[in-house]
């Protein structure tokens, strides 16, 4: 089995035909997407449709719930652009999307952990801090999940790790969005460093699993140049550079 694993592309629609081009190239059996697909300054609707045609196993995360869910009023500014571009027909398919799936009894996908999608599964955020979680921690995390190879996304850190138990987790990082701030649980800034697309290639090879963890480049400053359209200095900075330097 040879899977291609996509995460947290936010709208960043040439990001992601990018990351097509370079998967199909390379060929696998299945795409999976972990969610956090649409929400941002971007492409959402146009991003929405792209998806909607393709037969990938497709996951809601934390933003698809959110922007099915909050009131306007309480949606942040990436939920709140893509709520006023996405269509009837759009917001239909959101909601028939799985927060977890498993692929036989070997696979388990996740966008955050398994049973909380706002929860980096291999991160630990403190006041000051973004760092990797204990064994400890991605062991509370795993619950009683046992499948060797668990994919999760949320952080947008690319990251191939050993439970404790030995599975393999694998988060792909994003496809398009490489730096950004939050304020849960504490603030914090996430930054790749790249600009480039993230996406993850994991192979089965008799009973391991191997990872490769893939960076593509694409037309990064159209979408820069878009969010700064769209007055989100933000993404403008995170999109163009991979880094934010400031929270907030």
């Amino acid at each position: 089995m040879r899977l291609a694993v996509l995460s947290d592309i936010h709208g960043n629609l040439p990001a992601l035909e990018a990351v097509t081009r370079d998967l199909r190239r390379r060929g696998v059996d299945a795409v999976v997407n972990l969610g956090d697909s649409l929400s941002g300054p971007l492409l959402p609707r146009e991003t929405a449709q792209f998806l909607m045609a393709t037969d990938w196993l497709h996951l809601a995360g934390n933003h698809e719930r959110q922007l099915l869910t909050l009131p306007e009023a309480a949606k942040g500014p990436s939920d709140a652009f893509a709520t006023t571009q996405l269509s009837p027909v759009e917001f239909d398919w959101l909601a028939t999307l799985p927060g977890t799936a498993r692929l036989g009894d070997d696979v388990f996908l996740c966008h955050g952990t398994p049973t909380r999608d706002d929860v980096y599964l291999l991160e630990t955020v403190s006041p000051g801090e973004v760092r990797l979680a204990t064994p400890a921690e991605v062991a509370e995390r795993l619950g009683a999940v046992q499948s060797s190879l668990v994919l999760c996304g949320h952080s947008h850190v690319p990251r191939a790790v050993r439970a404790p138990s030995g599975q393999r987790i694998v988060n792909p990082g994003s496809v398009g969005l490489q730096a950004y701030a939050d304020d849960h649980p504490f603030p914090h800034v996430v930054a790749t460093g790249s600009p480039d697309a993230r996406y993850a290639m994991v192979t089965r090879e008799g009973t391991a699993w191997v990872t490769d963890l893939v960076a593509v480049p694409y037309r990064h400053g159209d979408m820069a140049s878009l969010a700064q359209r769209h007055q989100r200095p933000d993404w403008f900075e995170a999109i163009g550079r991979g880094y934010l330097e400031t929270i907030g």
